[in-house]
């Protein structure tokens, strides 16, 4: 009732595309500053918010994008665009929002989506349980999809005990390091994007 291989194949390949300890100093940048208890809340609503996203796209991904006309690159340009707005705002320290709102924004955007469930997790999954034959299959895609969100909240939870550990100088040098880690990220998924763009005309 259980197939290892689905399993591992769909969790090694969300654990390469969510990359939990590549997220560990964005979301340390993203979280400096707020009491410890909103730190853990925000890991948490993070995770949460990334799981309803995968599972919407997981059970209705593909007839999503049908209906609103719009393709996978298109999907990849948008979250490297706003991906890269959040990168420029950690590089040059405007991290700031309205307090009534920000620790609520921040674990939605850009924690939990584009983050967490951005194109490329969204489109693994979508084939993913498009190609599950059986009931065993997809229990087997279902589990790897929730492991790989439990693996996700244990990192982000416990990366906040290196916070005790570099103080608010190491803050400021993880924000610039994440600005520039998530920017190349942007980068990046902006350019395939195009290049399926440019492929698929």
């Amino acid at each position: 009732m259980f197939d290892f291989a689905v399993f591992g194949s769909l969790f090694l390949t969300l654990f390469v595309i969510m990359d939990p300890p590549g997220i560990t100093p964005i979301f340390l940048a993203l979280t400096s500053g707020r009491p410890a208890k909103a730190q853990r809340a925000m890991a948490w609503q993070a995770v949460a918010v990334a799981f309803g996203v995968i599972t919407v796209f997981g059970l209705l991904g593909q007839q999503i994008l049908d209906y609103l006309h719009v393709s996978v690159p298109a999907l990849m340009i948008a979250g490297g665009l706003l991906l890269l707005l959040i990168a420029l705002d950690l590089l040059t320290g405007k991290t700031d929002e309205p307090k009534q709102t920000k620790d609520v924004n921040v674990a939605l955007v850009p924690l939990g989506m584009p983050l967490l469930a951005g194109p490329g997790a969204i489109v693994s999954v979508i084939l993913a349980v498009q190609h599950a034959e059986g009931a065993s299959a997809r229990i087997s895609v279902w589990a790897a999809i929730v492991a790989m969100h439990v693996v996700l909240w244990l990192t982000m939870r416990y990366s906040l005990l290196i916070i005790r550990l570099i103080k608010d100088g190491g803050v400021v040098l993880v924000t610039r390091l994440a600005g520039m880690m998530l920017s190349a990220i942007a980068v990046q998924q902006i350019i395939n994007g195009v290049t399926q763009v440019i492929q698929g005309a």
